[in-house]
């Protein structure tokens, strides 16, 4: 599946919409603009689409307010508490900022994810260590 790029006004909507806290990291997702705070991803562009993650209360009246639909970012994958909002709210500043501000505070209010720490490799077995040792010169 070939994904297409976020168009740049998309791009520029989303980094001036994104509160620039200081607890709030931002970084690409699957080649994507995406925020993070507390470990979660709260905030992200795909492809042409604005992406919230929403407790289930905001998720309910966007869907009701205006027709929002579950983020799938492949059909029949949909990803639990994100929507992917409308060209009507996207287009409207005010009630973007104040969206992505509720899934800020939402992201917020979730316990914070435990740092990855880096992946440790497993030893060598003691034959690959001597094939090695063998190759030196």
């Amino acid at each position: 599946m070939t994904w297409r790029k976020s168009p740049p006004a998309l791009v520029a909507l989303f980094e001036a919409t994104v509160p620039a806290a200081h607890d709030v990291e931002r970084r690409k997702m699957f080649g994507y603009p995406a925020a993070f705070t507390n470990g979660y991803l709260f905030a992200g562009l795909h492809q042409d689409s604005f992406i919230l993650k929403l407790g289930g209360a905001d998720q309910i009246k966007l869907r009701k307010d205006f027709g929002v639909m579950p983020f799938e970012p492949m059909p029949g994958r949909k990803m639990g508490e994100f929507v992917s909002l409308t060209d009507a709210i996207v287009a409207d500043a005010p009630a973007l900022r104040r969206w992505v501000k509720r899934a800020h505070a939402y992201a917020m209010s979730l316990p914070p994810k435990a740092s990855k720490s880096p992946q440790r490799r497993a030893p060598s077995s003691p034959g690959a260590r001597r094939i090695k040792s063998a190759r030196r010169p």
